[in-house]
């Protein structure tokens, strides 16, 4: 099950079950299942809100991921997502909003899958895993 809600921003203009399918494929293309996945839209300042309550990080960002189990072959976590954030990094990076907005909505899954961005290596491996789920939405 994929739910979306917003917190204190307007519901972004996606088409909701196309993004649903897609995330499903991308999970199932890496091995896992989806469980339960809940997408929280909202503002810079309620993500730094939930940021500093929750991981005592005092920083913007554009996603945090709560894995809500620890099953090793189901997804199921919730995301909070900035609006404002995927906005300005949208703009930053010279992507298109849609573009970014899915970007971020993947970017949390492909964390639970394993992938990660500490290191440049990893931050290469993320990106390209991101473009190849990208492709599956967009082409």
């Amino acid at each position: 099950m994929i739910r979306f809600h917003t917190i204190d921003v307007t519901m972004p203009d996606i088409d909701l079950d196309a993004v649903r399918s897609w995330i499903d494929s991308v999970v199932r293309r890496h091995g896992f299942a989806v469980g339960e996945l809940h997408y929280y839209f909202c503002s810079d300042a309620k993500l730094l809100e939930i940021n500093r309550q929750r991981l005592g990080h005092d920083f913007f960002t554009d996603i945090v991921t709560f894995p809500l189990t620890a099953c090793d072959q189901v997804i199921s976590s919730e995301f909070c997502l900035s609006i404002d954030r995927i906005t300005e990094n949208a703009a930053l990076f010279g992507r298109t909003y849609e573009n970014e907005l899915h970007r971020v909505i993947i970017h949390g899954v492909l964390h639970l899958i394993g992938f990660d961005d500490l290191t440049p290596q990893e931050e290469q491996m993320m990106r390209q895993k991101e473009e190849e789920s990208l492709a599956l939405l967009f082409n």
